[in-house]
């Protein structure tokens, strides 16, 4: 089950994007841009998006290695981009080292950094989380 607004499982979140050494020191205080997915009362999956205008950054996506192959990461990117429609985002970025593979089989392109609108390139995860040899890439929604 797919659960929008994480707020309420904000720790349990932490802990899953911790085990897959993922940042966590810079999310919100508010999950509300933030899914889960459960079994059971079980997080069992995590994603996320920080808004910039009609811009978003898609972020902390993860999935407990025992669920993983099971289409869970794809209905949390399904759900983040159908959220970021609501809100009329235009186009989603992301920065990524190990998975532009899989973001590339969901319409996701390869960019350079200077495409990236400013305000995006200014959050936390542009500016010093992510290292520089990062991939970015974009999906225009």
């Amino acid at each position: 089950m797919i659960i929008s607004n994480a707020t309420h499982y904000k720790a349990k979140a932490i802990a899953l994007l911790a085990t897959e050494k993922l940042p966590t020191d810079d999310l919100p205080e508010q999950l509300d841009n933030f899914l889960v997915a459960l079994e059971k009362d079980e997080l069992i999956g995590v994603a996320g998006m920080e808004v910039f205008g009609q811009s978003a950054l898609l972020r902390s996506v993860a999935v407990r290695p025992t669920y993983r192959n099971k289409n869970i990461a794809g209905k949390l990117v399904q759900g983040i981009e159908n959220l970021a429609q609501e809100k009329n985002i235009k186009a989603i970025y992301l920065l990524t080292e190990t998975a532009s593979g899989y973001f590339f089989k969901k319409n996701y392109l390869q960019i350079i950094r200077s495409e990236v609108p400013a305000d995006v390139q200014g959050s936390s995860e542009f500016s010093f989380v992510c290292p520089q040899s990062a991939i970015v890439m974009k999906k225009i929604l």
